[in-house]
C-alpha cells in the first residue's frame, strides 16, 4: 500500500453513487486509505438527467472531469407547459425555470456523472460491490464493521453516502422518519417509447394536485416519463411494494386525459420504474463519533430544487477538506457542518411554497404559477439562481493553493422550481 495513502488513516464510505466516489477522490488526494462499499453489484447506469450547477461546477473542474461532463451535456432547448386538456400554457427556455446558466452549468444523464466520478478514482481506492454494512461498533481507536457478506474489518472513520434512504444513517442515528420532511407529493419515474417525436425538450402537463412530464434528452427512441401527485400523508405502506405503487399511481390518474392513459400503461410495462415520496432530510447533526454523513444521506434537498447532485459534490469536497485540515475527526466534522450548513439550508429553501410551487394543488395557485411562466423568456437567462453559487470553495489541497476559508452568501428562495432530477443523489433506495 502506498505509504502516503495510508498516512492519514483509513476510511470506509458506504455508497458508490455521487457523493461516495466524490468524497473518496478528495480523501485519497489528501492521503487517506479509502474503501467504498456498494450494495449493488455494479455502478448504476442510466437514470434521469441531473444537474451540476454553481459551486459544484468548480468542484468537478478541480477533479479534472469537467471536460468529460461537458461532452455529455444535455442541450435541452425548450420546456412546454400544458393544461389539463393538453393545450399550451407557456414555452420557456429550461434554464429560465431551473435557474441555470447556459454555457456554464451542466445537465448530464445520471449514469454519465457516476461513471465519470468512478473512473476518476477507481485506480486509487478500493471498491467493494455487492456488499453492505451490517453492523458498526465504535471504540476508542476506530470502528469495527461487519459486512453483509460476513467479512469483518476495522476503519478509523465511516462515512455514509448512501442516499435518501441511508442505511448508515439508520444504524447510527435512528429511523429515517425522524429526519425526513415530507413535502406532500409522491412520484414515479420510468422510460417509455418516444412515439411523440420529441427532441431535446420536455412537455409538462398539470392539473391541480397532479403533474406529468415527458422528457427527451436527445433524439433517441426512449423518453423519461414522470408522474407526480399530491398525497396528504407519506404512503409508507407502499414504498416496498412495487405492485401497490403502480396501483396507487393508476388510480390517482385514472380520469385524466392528454397522454396520461398511455403513460400509465407504459408504467405498468416499464422495466425500470422508480417510486418514492418527495422529501427532504433535515438533521440537527451530520456526525456522531467516528461516523459522518454526506450528500442525500445528510441533507437531501429533494428533486424539486434540482440541487441534490450539486450539494453532494460540494459536500464531498468540504468534508474531505475538513478531515485534511483538522487532525482530530471531531473537530473536522464540526468544521464541515459549520462551513456548509448555511449553503445546504439555503438550497433546501429553494422549494417553492403555496402558489409558487411547480405543482400547485388548487386551480387558483395553478393559474398564478402559469402567469409567472408566461412572463419567462424563451431565451437562456444571463444570470443564475444566487443560491447555487452562495458558497465560495476554500482551497485545501497542495494543487489548489494555500488553505482559505469558505464563504457563504445569502440569497432568497426562487418562485419557480423544475423537476430536474430524482432523489438527488439519484438512485433508488439502497
Amino acid at each position: 500500500m502506498n505509504t502516503r495513502t495510508a498516512a492519514r488513516g483509513t476510511v470506509l464510505i458506504s455508497g458508490a453513487s455521487i457523493a461516495g466516489p466524490a468524497v473518496a477522490f478528495w480523501l485519497h488526494r489528501h492521503g487517506f486509505a479509502v474503501t467504498v462499499v456498494e450494495k449493488a453489484d455494479a455502478l448504476r447506469g442510466g437514470g434521469y438527467p441531473v444537474d451540476v450547477r454553481g459551486t459544484a461546477v468548480e468542484v468537478v473542474r478541480r477533479m479534472g472531469i469537467l471536460p468529460r461532463l461537458g461532452e455529455a451535456h444535455v442541450e435541452s432547448r425548450r420546456m412546454t407547459f400544458l393544461d389539463a386538456d393538453g393545450g399550451e400554457v407557456a414555452v420557456v427556455h429550461p434554464q429560465a425555470v431551473t435557474g441555470g446558466i447556459e454555457g456554464r452549468d451542466i445537465e448530464v444523464p445520471r449514469g454519465e456523472l457516476t461513471e465519470a466520478l468512478y473512473d476518476a478514482v477507481r485506480d486509487d481506492v478500493e471498491f467493494v460491490f455487492d456488499d453492505s454494512i451490517r453492523t458498526l461498533t465504535e471504540h476508542e481507536h476506530g470502528v469495527d464493521v461487519t459486512f453483509r457478506s460476513g467479512v469483518q474489518r476495522g476503519f478509523d472513520l465511516v462515512l455514509g453516502a448512501d442516499g435518501l434512504h441511508s442505511h448508515t444513517r439508520r444504524l447510527v442515528f435512528g429511523p429515517e422518519r425522524l429526519f425526513h420532511r415530507y413535502l406532500g407529493y409522491c412520484f414515479t419515474l420510468f422510460t417509455m417509447p418516444n412515439t411523440f417525436g420529441l427532441s431535446h425538450e420536455a412537455l409538462i402537463w398539470n392539473t391541480p394536485g397532479r403533474a406529468a412530464a415527458l422528457y427527451a434528452v436527445g433524439d433517441g427512441a426512449e423518453l423519461h416519463a414522470f408522474l407526480n401527485f399530491a398525497h396528504p400523508e407519506p404512503p409508507y405502506e407502499v414504498l416496498r411494494d412495487p405492485e401497490a405503487q403502480r396501483d396507487l399511481v393508476a388510480s390517482t390518474f385514472a380520469h385524466d386525459g392528454w397522454e396520461i392513459p398511455a403513460m400509465v400503461t407504459a408504467m405498468h410495462h416499464a422495466g425500470d420504474p422508480f417510486f418514492d415520496t418527495v422529501s427532504q432530510v433535515h438533521m440537527p447533526r451530520w456526525s456522531h463519533g467516528r461516523v459522518a454523513l454526506v450528500g442525500d444521506a445528510a441533507y437531501a434537498p429533494s428533486f424539486l430544487t434540482g440541487q441534490g447532485s450539486s450539494l453532494a459534490l460540494v459536500g464531498a469536497y468540504m468534508l474531505a477538506g475538513s478531515l485534511a485540515t483538522h487532525r482530530d475527526h471531531t473537530a473536522a466534522f464540526a468544521a464541515y457542518e459549520r462551513d456548509i450548513r448555511g449553503f445546504v439550508e439555503l438550497n433546501q429553501s429553494q422549494v417553492g411554497a403555496g402558489d409558487a410551487a411547480l405543482f400547485p394543488t388548487t386551480a387558483e395557485a395553478l393559474e398564478k404559477r402559469n402567469n409567472r411562466l408566461r412572463g419567462l423568456t424563451t431565451l437562456p437567462p444571463k444570470t443564475g439562481r444566487p443560491a447555487h453559487t452562495a458558497l465560495t470553495l476554500p482551497t485545501t489541497t497542495p494543487d489548489d493553493g494555500p488553505v482559505t476559508q469558505p464563504r457563504t452568501a445569502t440569497a432568497h428562495p426562487s418562485p419557480i422550481n423544475v423537476p430536474a432530477e430524482t432523489n438527488a443523489d439519484g438512485a433508488p433506495p439502497r
